[in-house]
């Protein structure tokens, strides 16, 4: 099992806020050539931390609620949450490391 939840405007709440791990979310698009880019390491990190962190990806053209709730203007960008509440943004593309290292402060 991969670990990674593709995830929506309808079930965001259940998934990551009243998620009882961490949790992590890619805001991402089809046609957004830096988010195809940090995709691969997102899914990765969704392997490595399975049972112990949340990672999920949320398509913004397919869900305009979320993003716009979260003041999203920009993607690739990654929500961190903890205990239901966003603990840190990540905007643009970064490398797995940088990704990886604000997990793990949330662990």
């Amino acid at each position: 099992m991969s670990g990674l939840l593709q995830i929506n405007d309808r079930n965001f709440e259940d998934e990551i806020i009243k998620s009882d791990l961490p949790a992590m979310v890619d805001f991402w698009a089809s046609w957004c050539g830096p988010c195809r880019m940090v995709g691969p390491w997102v899914e990765e990190l969704a392997q490595q931390y399975d049972g112990r962190f949340k990672v999920a990806k949320m398509n913004v053209d397919e869900n305009p609620v979320t993003p716009s709730h979260y003041g999203i203007r920009s993607i690739p960008t990654i929500l961190l949450f903890k205990d239901g509440k966003l603990a840190d943004t990540i905007v643009g593309a970064v490398g797995k490391a940088s990704i990886e290292k604000a997990m793990l402060k949330l662990i």
